[in-house]
């Protein structure tokens, strides 16, 4: 989130660890943009936010040939400002997934491919990998669907890469160990991406799952790979 508050920070820790993969996070929903507010009339509410309201944010990137525009400039700006940290560009996803928005997904791909993107997240989560990892829970298949597929395609017209599914969906903020555990010897052939919302807090579950040398040993007994996007 090159717009948040510990953005700097997040980029001096990232300078430090040349190994660390980095993505842009694009905020249009629920967040502060780059640009002005007063650039972004009919995007941003009177705090100079955007509001978190993801539908009505769609309507409004759908329908509004205004705010598309402006929606393209903030998108631009995003990408300029990850640019000038110096990191290499791994991949690009949305907050809240709002890539998967057709007006957002075209505008990420059309103007990060101007930046080097190679790279896109894909966030699809199988309900049929969840049931079999955890028979006792209930898994839905998203109502969002058709939006993954549709992103889907553009990726693949794009010449973009993507990984095939994502886990993080249905347990965001609750990504531990125990559930990381039991999801890994169920994942299919391909590419998965596990995504954590870990802090730097005392006990905090998804910083020790990811730290976990359980974990560790799991993924090697099952000859798991660990990569980046840049790898693919």
């Amino acid at each position: 989130m090159v717009s948040a508050p510990a953005a700097a920070d997040a980029v001096a820790r990232a300078r430090r660890l040349p190994g660390l993969a980095v993505g842009l996070h694009l905020v249009l929903v629920d967040g502060v943009p780059v640009l002005p507010p007063a650039e972004l009339s009919g995007l941003v509410g009177r705090d100079g936010r955007f509001p978190g309201n993801e539908v009505a944010a769609g309507f409004r990137f759908f329908f509004r040939p205004g705010a598309r525009r402006r929606l393209a400039a903030e998108i631009r700006a995003q990408f300029a400002a990850f640019r000038a940290t110096g990191l290499a560009l791994d991949h690009v996803n949305g907050h809240k997934h709002v890539h998967l928005h057709p007006t957002v997904a075209r505008l990420a791909v059309a103007v990060g491919r101007e930046f080097g993107l190679r790279a896109m997240r894909l966030p699809a989560e199988p309900p049929g990998v969840l049931r079999a990892a955890f028979p006792a829970e209930r898994y839905r298949a998203p109502f969002y669907g058709f939006a993954v597929r549709a992103l889907r395609r553009r990726i693949a017209r794009a010449g973009l890469a993507a990984n095939d599914r994502v886990f993080g969906i249905a347990w965001s903020g609750a990504m531990t160990e125990a559930r990381l555990l039991a999801l890994l010897p169920h994942l299919p052939g391909g590419v998965s991406e596990c995504y954590f919302h870990p802090r730097a807090a005392p006990g905090d579950a998804e910083l020790a799952a990811l730290l976990s040398p359980a974990v560790r040993r799991r993924l090697a007994e099952l000859g798991i790979v660990r990569i980046s996007y840049s790898d693919l």
